[in-house]
């Protein structure tokens, strides 16, 4: 009988080879035993390149070192066959009745199959997107969005305690230049002329929040405009960032406490949006944390202080500065300015001092590319705290390019040019945004093609997955059996090249999402699920399911309603629907 529990192959066969190596390695010589899967299945399903390992360091031909270790294997339930290939590879043949029942193990375990137990309930936090809510979500956004939900999705599955966080930058200069362009626009409703900065945020949104408050109130925050501008002339270089600063210190001397509704109007009006554009999109966060928090509870002073007294600060020209070239840094870094503010890198170390304190056993920032050189500087903060930087983790995530008709669409949030997040799931589907996103290395530049995205071919990789899946859905229709007989089926008669194939990738899914998990790389399940879907049409344009043979029905349908629940499995991970007709 199959065993209830999934068997771990390569666990197993690690344990089979661990005595012989142990007996055989020098002493102190640390060797991992790995395995592959090779490309042709004359090789066998795994190959172990142990005996290579060992040549050096015992002077040895690797293939007498592989005949040795063959020698001393214990015997198997599961192996057919051991065989030396090359120069030394290990070649292991799975048994074929062992292949056979494993579309039983999947169907019995259905949504939970791939599942693992490698996190153990360990906490971790997965935080994501964070992206200043000063305007809609964008298409760069979203890349973020989908990798960060599918990599929280994956972990959950390899038994971790996953909290989903966003970091709202509700405290930062960002928000000031929002309030100010939507007062601005506010402004000239109630028919105050005003120069508008170029360098303010310039979107369509901005007049809409402005509308919402003229609509509300008015000209109840019509404060002195002529005020504004006070010692400011209009040159043509008159957009710099120093005039706009001037300008926002202007706007809340002028307002006085009227400043603190515009800004948390515009606040709640953006963070409300990007909340519901996520929730549509699949993507739900546990935690949306406040930067403002840190600030209010005194969080961002005290992990300076702690900072100083571990003696990371030093003062120059009035600021506190953090030493980060201490920890790879290419320069130092201020924490605290002259004038008693804040910087932003202050209250990311506050932010990740409070990460720790919740007890989470690994912290992954996802952040955009753009960012690696930030890497050294927080985690030499962790460092300096006296916390592990090892517990960080983080994974960088390329911007993707959308080409619309062939033609590259800008990405500039403040000039208001750019394709929003929304926009693109209304003209390809969240499924495709989701596959599409995931179909690659999170670092590694992605063109988003909104042509292929929509089209119906096999080129088209969502679309080649989905109609894999509606395809069993199909043939399981016409048979229009119960799907309990499945599982208790002979599997037998599954003996063609094909159908071992198909077997052997059913075996190797729950490894795919165990290195995921492990690799913070859920594209390998994008990867995987095109191979499986590619391999299942190939099947079914050559293959008769409802023959009369029942025994030999009964396993081509189990087999295929296997290959179903793991499509479905893995395009849940990744957020995307398992649709029954196409």
């Amino acid at each position: 009988m199959f065993p209830p529990a999934q068997p771990n192959f390569k666990s197993h066969f690690t344990e089979l080879l661990r005595p012989a190596l142990n007996e055989m390695a020098p002493p102190g010589l640390d060797v991992d035993v790995e395995f592959a899967r090779p490309k042709q299945a004359s090789h066998g399903d795994y190959s172990c390149n142990l005996a290579m390992q060992l040549a050096r360091p015992l002077h040895q031909n690797p293939r007498v070192i592989a005949a040795s270790l063959i020698d001393a294997l214990s015997a198997s339930p599961y192996l057919a066959k051991v065989e030396i290939a090359g120069a030394g590879f290990i070649n292991l043949f799975l048994k074929i009745s062992v292949k056979q029942q494993f579309p039983r193990y999947v169907l019995e375990s259905g949504g939970k199959f791939g599942h693992s137990g490698i996190g153990a309930g360990r906490k971790i936090q997965v935080e994501f997107v964070s992206a200043n809510p000063t305007g809609p979500l964008h298409v760069g956004h979203g890349r973020g969005a989908a990798f960060g939900a599918s990599l929280a999705n994956v972990l959950a599955a390899a038994g971790y305690s996953v909290t989903r966080e966003y970091y709202v930058n509700d405290a930062g200069r960002q928000m000031d230049i929002l309030a100010l362009s939507t007062w601005l626009r506010y402004l000239e409703l109630n028919g105050v002329a005003a120069r508008f900065p170029g360098n303010a945020y310039q979107g369509e949104y901005v007049r809409d929040m402005a509308r919402l408050i003229y609509k509300a109130h008015g000209a109840r925050y019509v404060h002195r405009p002529d005020l504004l501008f006070e010692h400011l002339s209009w040159e043509a270089d008159a957009d710099t960032e120093g005039r706009l600063d001037t300008l926002i210190a202007n706007a809340k001397r002028l307002l006085g406490q009227d400043y603190a509704y515009i800004h948390n109007f515009v606040l709640t009006e953006q963070l409300g949006d990007c909340r519901n554009d996520l929730m549509e999109f699949g993507v739900v966060f546990d935690t949306w944390f406040s930067e403002q928090s840190l600030f209010d509870s005194g969080m961002v002073a005290h992990a300076v202080q702690l900072l100083e007294q571990r003696n990371y600060l030093y003062r120059q020209d009035g600021a506190k500065w953090f030493r980060s070239t201490d920890f790879g840094d290419e320069k130092d870094r201020v924490l605290q300015r002259e004038n008693g503010q804040f910087t932003y890198f202050a209250s990311d170390v506050a932010y990740h001092l409070n990460k720790f304190e919740r007890g989470f056993a690994c912290v992954i920032d996802v952040w955009g590319a753009d960012h690696h050189g930030y890497i050294s500087r927080v985690k030499g903060a962790i460092q300096a705290l006296a916390l592990d930087p090892a517990k960080l983790e983080i994974a960088l995530v390329q911007f993707a390019v959308l080409y619309r008709g062939g033609k590259k669409a800008p990405m500039s949030t403040r000039a208001g040019e750019f394709v929003t997040l929304r926009e693109l799931r209304q003209e390809v589907g969240n499924d495709a945004a989701r596959f599409f996103y995931v179909t690659r290395k999170s670092d590694q530049h992605l063109d988003f093609d909104l042509d292929l995205a929509k089209s119906q071919s096999n080129d088209n990789p969502v679309y080649y997955v989905q109609y894999a899946h509606a395809r069993v859905c199909s043939v399981l229709e016409q048979w229009n059996g119960d799907d309990a007989a499945l599982v208790m089926a002979d599997m037998s008669a599954l003996d063609s090249p094909v159908e071992l194939s198909l077997l052997q990738k059913l075996i190797d899914y729950p490894e795919i999402v165990e290195a995921a998990a492990k690799e913070f790389s859920p594209h390998l399940i994008a990867f995987y699920l095109r191979e499986l879907a590619g391999e299942f049409h190939s099947y079914y344009n050559a293959t008769r399911f409802l023959v009369p043979e029942l025994s030999l029905r009964l396993a081509r349908l189990g087999l295929v309603a296997a290959i179903r629940q793991v499509l479905s499995n893995g395009l849940e991970l990744l957020g995307v629907s398992a649709p029954d007709k196409m």
